[in-house]
């Protein structure tokens, strides 16, 4: 059986292939597989994962599991939250308040005193810079809220991509992100240069060149320059 075939049964409760159970077991919730073919799986209010037949991928029992990413994956245990390896041995002696998942070789975690950091894949911080809050990495940039409240991007060697800083911003999409100011959402350039004046009530990433955006009971379609290129909703009158 290929892993990678499977679909969770509409009870929640297994693993199917074409509409056929994978294994005879049943388990109060299964999350999907993830590489190298292990699932989460919480049996009995006891959490841990599985192989494709079914099968406990090791001896250790946590509250919590959550799927593997970059052969590593999220737990929550009595002493915390922490990631283990394929064969359940712990990444690091460290805890965490809250972990996440390994993206591009780095994991976002929340400390007690809720600091924000990055970790990389041997558990050790990016930098020595602490944050109110991190984001996943995309390709080699993410968000940060800064301890002012301001947000930015760094890239992944913790270096700020640029001296912009915004009350709210997104990761980069297809070269554009989105970010909000005083005024309102608007996109900008890796450069964190706003690209045009206006501002919205809310804005999208751009999809092939234009992007769906919000103004009062407006919505409409730009373009990268800001321009008007089709109104999907007119204000009422």
């Amino acid at each position: 059986m290929n892993w990678r075939e499977t679909t969770i049964a509409l009870d929640g409760t297994h693993h199917l292939i074409d509409n056929v159970a994978c294994y005879k077991e049943r388990f109060d919730e299964v999350l999907k597989f993830h590489n190298p073919g292990l699932a989460p799986v919480l049996d009995n209010n006891i959490a841990y994962h599985i192989n494709i037949n079914g099968n406990p991928a090791y001896e250790r029992r946590f509250i919590r599991t959550f799927g593997f990413y970059q052969l590593k994956a999220a737990v929550y245990s009595d002493d915390g939250w922490f990631h283990i390896n394929i064969d359940g041995t712990e990444l690091y002696e460290e805890r965490y308040a809250w972990v996440g998942n390994y993206q591009y070789d780095y994991c976002t975690v929340r400390k007690y005193n809720g600091d924000y950091l990055h970790i990389d894949l041997n558990g050790r911080p990016m930098t020595d810079t602490r944050f109110l809050y991190v984001g996943d990495f995309k390709d080699r940039y993410a968000v940060v809220r800064l301890k002012n409240g301001l947000c930015t991007h760094i890239d992944n060697t913790g270096t700020f991509l640029h001296n912009k800083k915004y009350l709210d911003l997104d990761v980069y999409h297809k070269g554009f992100a989105r970010a909000r100011d005083p005024k309102g959402w608007f996109h900008i350039n890796k450069e964190g240069n706003q690209l045009y004046i206006h501002r919205f009530d809310n804005v999208e990433p751009f999809y092939n060149g234009y992007a769906m955006c919000w103004q009062d009971d407006k919505i409409m379609i730009i373009d990268e320059q800001g321009n008007t290129r089709h109104i999907i909703k007119e204000e009422a009158k």
